[in-house]
């Protein structure tokens, strides 16, 4: 069955395991990314909460156990499958819509164009997703007094504090990261594919390790283009209420006149370390679910 006759919900369903598996593999280097981006700056002569990825990583398992590189996953999980089925579905819709034939080729330019529309269908349900994870992420472990107790006990404190507005703080963050993150995203999955066509034939970018390559290199590629949105946007999610009134704006003069440019990257290492196997998963996940569907219901 080729991509353009695939069943629209055979690619919703496939896509939606293959965020579950993204969820999974790649939680912990998230965890870890959003306590670096989000950590205080120390005060003169002191050091600072975490000296990088392996030293937040290891602070986050003595105090909270392995356990706690898991905070905060209940929300992704919630809401990763409708997001990646949408995102694989508007990313479909996209190719559709710019082709005169089922048959045509896209050229990089319009395989990016779909694959910034989807990153428009996703942010619906990623803003507040991203907002009650980030939240639940950065609560300290140990003793220390939590706040939120969980994924809905979060999400009803934030609504009665401010609410939908406060619920989908962060939304036009997001979006300014999943366009271009996301047209990325599927260009390079896409083209990397085609790579592997040309060079190990028509199998060698449908068998195992086609996927693992083109999905991994798709991660990379979205995170290179898509960080220091993130960044900003972790820092608008979890600021105490009125700390930005201006939004992302704020957040930017701040971190520039603060800490410089490369404060937009930080948080990089576990982002590229989680990047590569997470998106992998995915779509590993994606091909397996679409072979089972394609086997267990043909006419689906």
């Amino acid at each position: 069955m080729s991509e353009n006759q695939t069943s629209p919900i055979k690619y919703f369903l496939s896509g939606g395991f293959g965020g579950v598996c993204t969820v999974i593999a790649g939680h912990p280097l998230d965890t870890i990314k959003v306590r670096l981006q989000t950590m205080p700056l120390p005060a003169p002569g002191q050091l600072p909460q975490y000296a990088g990825t392996y030293d937040c990583a290891r602070k986050t398992v003595q105090r909270e156990g392995f356990r706690g590189l898991y905070k905060g996953m209940s929300a992704p999980l919630t809401g990763v499958a409708p997001i990646f089925a949408i995102s694989f579905f508007g990313f479909g819709l996209g190719k559709r819509l710019q082709q005169k034939t089922p048959e045509e080729k896209l050229t990089n330019v319009q395989l990016f164009a779909a694959g910034a529309f989807s990153g428009i269908f996703t942010t619906s349900i990623m803003a507040p997703g991203e907002r009650i994870k980030c939240l639940l992420q950065i609560q300290q472990g140990g003793g220390a007094p939590q706040k939120y107790n969980g994924m809905v006990d979060c999400a009803k404190q934030l609504y009665k504090e401010g609410g939908i507005r406060s619920v989908y703080k962060g939304s036009v963050a997001t979006l300014l990261r999943d366009i271009p993150a996301s047209g990325l995203y599927f260009l390079t999955y896409e083209y990397v594919k085609e790579f592997a066509a040309r060079e190990f034939g028509t199998e060698g970018s449908r068998g195992l390790i086609g996927t693992i390559f083109a999905g991994g290199s798709a991660g990379i590629a979205n995170w290179a283009v898509g960080m220091p949105a993130d960044v900003l946007k972790s820092r608008l999610q979890t600021a105490a209420p009125g700390t930005y009134p201006n939004g992302i704006r704020d957040v930017f003069r701040e971190l520039m006149t603060k800490e410089g440019p490369l404060a937009l990257y930080k948080g990089v290492t576990p982002v590229m370390l989680r990047a590569f196997p997470a998106n992998a998963a995915c779509f590993i996940g994606f091909e397996i679910s679409m072979k089972f569907l394609n086997f267990a219901a043909p006419n689906l």
